[in-house]
């Protein structure tokens, strides 16, 4: 036993500190595991009992350069200040730390609170010079051994990933050959013809949203792949993943490495951490071109990241974005002929006008004025004739592939799914050959098998009616009057341009595809804008165009309207109104449903006075129907048919509006909880006189007998007074 260990440090603990760095290590490297665990042994070879030793492994598979949290370390470090433990045992102080302000935090405490260190080594106390200074410098070689066996193995990486020959995970649709750093194609032809579809569909369609719906249309399956090594699924795509396709290198012929970079920063609660940082292109530490045959070759994967970031949705101040479906033809073209900045679009009117807007005033001064502001009917008129009469030599061209485009497409889709019922005959055919191979004895086996194979026949059945129904509706080949016609359509694009058939987005495509911008310049006090088209490649095109500043076409509110709404403002409020006025069946003046900030609108307009809870006066307050029933005890109901009974009185101010009744004494003296003796129902009323209820109801209304309303009692209801002298029911007659 060593001299240095005291009675003081056997009545404390023992502490063995047991780590590995990765779980990697843990599953292969066991036997250095299983030394750290025998390091109990020694301790008690050292003077400790087996209850006086605590093992600390809760760091297992966790790194010791500092960027991990170390729980255990952290206790094993809080119980060294407070004086609980007596000796640290590791198999090396790197177990310990590998980073100088763990490390020399440890000898610090350890030292303070007369606590050993022990390795395979020997027994040191940091307290000590010598032993400290020896500490020191183990932790120092440790830092350093750990610094240069990271640049040895990413030395060897880096060198390796420059020649191309670095395996990292390839996107699905690739595999590595048995040379080094060869890659090739998928083996299965439908994962191949897939991806395919997707460079294909996209350079049709512009817009990786368009595609990824054109392939949940279709019913088409993507294959996905979740880890390198694991087989394809074909599942249905989803958006990031076709977007993943579109934009990822290697599909485009190229290897890279080093995309990312592993940062050390303080996170917010003052502790080292790591992030993964994306970096720009430029900064890749590696990218071969044509390293290998790919989809696609780089000049198009630049084409289509430059198209896919220009659809992306504009930031404040910013134009651009994906395609529209807007009538504006100008959308991301059109720029400010004053302060250089992109229009913006909006539409006003029940047509949905189209009209060009600058604020550059409002955002650089602040004046809350717009630098521009022009419609755009006659602008896009104007540019499109323009573009038709400079794109009218290849309206034929244009034509024909129309025509070979609408075969294209259908015939993408029935390949696609050819594929597909080809894949789903394999699968069925292997689980026929696992069912038939099973022993008939084994019941349990052979029912699930037989339950995969019908899973598999009706998948197979499914896939084969679709593939049916989509050779039907193939189109058929273009006979020569459809192909002369069609040649005689591209000459007249005008006719193509204005059929109803065409969308706005057509059109908007066409106009991106041979214009970069439209520059457009308008004068104060001037009703002519100048225009100056620059097209794909620099030449430019100048005109003017007779335009006027958008005006909102002046609407009104009809008269009745406004004057029901005088009646109304006072005694409710806006929402109220615009409820009362939508049951009348009316309209504002745009011809949409009333609502609260329209009522607000008209009532500031013209000046009309706003609602304020009324005041009970000396004849009573006047509230609502439901107010009036809390009041006097009894349901709404009940009021309003005491109100068409004419028991009770009411106002109205205007059709639909809700009933307004005065609380008064005279009213609350016709509800009661019981009647008087004299008061009988109205039952016995009718069958006293002889007449129907309408009939007494009428006498009452006259004042010729009297009613109130019992709102208690198994006979609760209206109850009736006869008169002595009740007058005749009918004049007599000669």
């Amino acid at each position: 036993m060593s001299d240095k260990i005291t009675t003081c440090h056997l009545h404390r603990i023992a502490c063995i500190y047991i780590r590995q760095s990765t779980t990697t290590q843990l599953q292969r490297n066991r036997e250095s595991t299983s030394r750290q665990y025998k390091l109990v042994d020694r301790a008690m070879q050292l003077g400790w009992s087996r209850d006086q030793v605590q093992v600390i492994d809760e760091d297992l598979g966790l790194s010791g350069s500092g960027t991990a949290q170390r729980d255990g370390f952290d206790v094993m470090a809080a119980d060294v200040g407070m004086g609980r433990i007596g000796i640290i045992l590791a198999l090396e102080v790197s177990r310990l730390a590998r980073n100088n302000a763990e490390w020399y935090r440890l000898l610090d405490f350890c030292g303070m609170t007369d606590t050993l260190i022990g390795d395979e080594d020997g027994i040191y106390h940091p307290g000590l010079y010598n032993d400290r200074l020896l500490l020191g410098l183990k932790g120092t070689m440790s830092e350093a051994e750990l610094h240069v066996i990271r640049a040895r193995l990413l030395g060897g990486i880096f060198n390796k990933a420059a020649r191309g020959e670095l395996r990292c995970g390839l996107p699905v649709g690739f595999v590595w050959g048995e040379a080094d750093g060869q890659i090739l194609f998928d083996p299965d032809e439908a994962v191949v013809n897939a991806i395919r579809t997707v460079f294909q569909k996209f350079a049709e369609m512009g817009s990786v949203r368009q595609v990824w719906i054109w392939f949940r249309t279709q019913g088409l399956l993507f294959p996905s792949r979740q880890y390198p090594n694991n087989p394809v699924r074909w599942v249905a795509p989803a958006y990031h993943t076709l977007h993943m396709v579109l934009s990822h290198p290697v599909y485009a012929g190229a290897y890279r490495y080093g995309k990312t970079r592993l940062e050390t920063f303080i996170n917010a609660s003052g502790q080292v951490a790591k992030r993964v940082r994306a970096l720009p292109q430029s900064e890749w530490r590696v990218l071969i071109h044509d390293h290998h045959q790919g989809f696609i070759d780089w000049e198009t994967y630049e084409m289509n990241k430059a198209r896919i970031a220009r659809n992306e949705h504009p930031q404040k101040h910013n134009p651009g974005g994906a395609l529209r479906e807007g009538s504006a033809l100008l959308q991301g073209l059109a720029t400010c002929g004053h302060c250089g900045r992109k229009l913006r679009v909006y539409y006003q009117g029940p047509k949905s006008t189209p009209s060009y807007h600058c604020y550059g005033n409002t955002m650089a001064k602040g004046r809350g004025s717009w630098c521009m502001r022009i419609g755009g009917v006659r602008i896009d008129q104007a540019v499109a004739v323009v573009v038709l009469e400079a794109i009218a030599p290849a309206g034929i061209e244009a034509a024909l592939d129309a025509g070979r485009s609408i075969e294209t497409s259908h015939d993408a889709a029935i390949a696609q799914r050819r594929l597909q019922v080809e894949r789903l005959k394999y699968e069925a055919g292997k689980a026929e050959r696992r069912y038939r191979s099973t022993e008939p004895e084994n019941r349990l086996v052979a029912r699930t098998l037989e339950t995969d194979w019908e899973k598999q026949l009706g998948e197979l059945a499914v896939e084969q009616a679709e593939l049916e129904r989509l050779e039907r509706l193939r189109p058929a080949p273009l006979t020569e009057i459809q192909r002369k016609g069609l040649l005689k359509l591209g000459g007249d694009l005008a006719s193509v341009w204005t059929a109803p058939t065409t969308t706005d987005r057509d059109r908007k495509e066409i106009l991106q595809a041979v214009l970069e911008e439209v520059n457009i310049a308008v004068e104060k006090d001037i009703s002519t804008a100048h225009l100056t088209l620059r097209w794909k490649g620099g030449a430019l095109t100048e005109l003017d165009v007779v335009a006027r500043s958008p005006r909102v076409a002046a609407v009104k509110t009809d008269e009745e309207t406004i004057d029901i709404m005088r009646k109304l403002a006072p005694h409710y409020t806006d929402a109220v109104i615009a409820g009362i006025l939508n049951r009348q069946g009316r309209l504002t003046a745009h011809g949409e449903r009333f609502t609260v900030a329209s009522v607000h609108g008209l009532r500031r307009s013209w000046k009309l006075p706003r609602y304020e809870k009324l005041v009970a006066s000396s004849e009573g307050e006047v509230c609502s129907i439901q107010k009036a029933a809390r009041i006097l005890g009894v349901a709404p109901s009940t009021l309003h048919r005491c109100l068409n009974d004419g028991i009770i009185v009411g106002e109205q101010l205007a059709p639909c509006a809700p009933w307004r009744i005065r609380i008064t004494d005279e009213l609350r003296a016709l509800f009661a909880e019981e009647a008087p003796t004299e008061y009988m129902p109205m039952i016995d009323a009718m069958r006293k006189l002889g007449v129907s209820r309408q009939t007494v109801l009428q006498r009452v209304k006259k004042g010729e007998m009297e009613a109130i309303h019992v709102s208690r009692g198994r006979r609760k209801g209206l109850r009736v007074k006869i008169l002595e002298s009740p007058m005749p029911l009918f004049d007599s007659t000669s």
